[in-house]
């Protein structure tokens, strides 16, 4: 049992196609320089985006070891029409990261810089407040899975109060490692119809993201790697099933640390779940 959960709680990629898989991943410095952070991964300079302004504030950013990338920052200045980044990849499962802090002094506070985040058109944080989640000066991450069908990864930001900013881009090809399959049926072995929800947080990160159940299965890839979703340390994960009517059927939330975690030996795994009827 404490292999399958250490398995659950890695599963944070959907799983991609080859294509997809053979994208290298992308890291977009916004609004500043190229960089190349403490892990070595390199950063691109600011690029992709249709419009906005840049911003440059030399605070101490609480959280993480890569000031560079909260230092600078692209934010949008129109209120009627949203700043939005682009990139051309192959079709597939990706996992967007979006770094964010609040280094501005007059929007911090709640509610003082608030705003909307889509992906392929999608609302994915809605009513996001930097500050009301990470407070003043402090790294909060923010992740999402999305699917490409059209060849383009868009992300876009709509103001709602005052204008919505990003400091850096994070996008990561899904599918590194061995197979998870989820398989979720009712007592009398009808397939579940609804989603699989989940979210990771710690001290210096979040990020959310939910899969969509086919005939009541949905297949995740373990990650080996678990430091290239920005997980390093103890981390809490919240696993919950949601039905089509959107009621929770099936929750599961524990804490995990990812030097305890050896996936070396894992080839494939499956979790069978049987939940009762709302």
């Amino acid at each position: 049992m404490r292999k399958i959960l250490c398995i659950v709680a890695l599963s944070l990629a959907a799983c991609g196609s080859a294509a997809a898989q053979t994208q290298s991943p992308i890291r977009i410095n916004c609004g500043g320089p190229a960089y190349t952070d403490s892990k070595g991964q390199a950063w691109q300079a600011d690029f992709g985006f249709n419009w906005g302004n840049v911003s440059s504030i030399a605070a101490v950013v609480a959280g993480s070891a890569d000031q560079a990338l909260f230092q600078n920052a692209r934010y949008n200045p129109n209120f009627s029409v949203g700043m939005i980044y682009a990139f051309a990849v192959p079709n597939g499962q990706y996992h967007v990261n979006l770094y964010f802090a609040e280094t501005y002094g007059p929007t911090q506070a709640k509610g003082a810089r608030v705003f909307n985040v889509k992906m392929q058109g999608n609302p994915v944080f809605t009513n996001l407040d930097v500050f009301a989640e990470a407070g003043a000066n402090a790294a909060l991450l923010k992740g999402a899975d999305i699917t490409v069908a059209n060849s383009q990864i868009s992300i876009e930001f709509d103001n709602v109060v005052q204008t919505a900013k990003v400091d850096a881009i994070e996008i990561i090809p899904g599918g590194y490692g061995p197979p998870l399959t989820l398989n979720f049926q009712y007592p009398d072995g009808t397939p579940v119809a609804g989603s699989l929800v989940y979210s990771v947080s710690s001290s210096s990160l979040s990020f959310q993201g939910s899969q969509p159940l086919l005939n009541g299965r949905v297949q995740c890839y373990l990650l080996s790697n678990p430091s290239a979703l920005g997980v390093s340390a103890q981390f809490q994960v919240t696993l919950s099933l949601k039905d089509s009517a959107g009621n929770i059927l099936w929750m599961m939330s524990l804490g995990m640390n990812p030097a305890q975690v050896n996936l070396s030996t894992i080839q494939s795994s499956v979790l069978n779940v049987i939940v009762q009827k709302m």
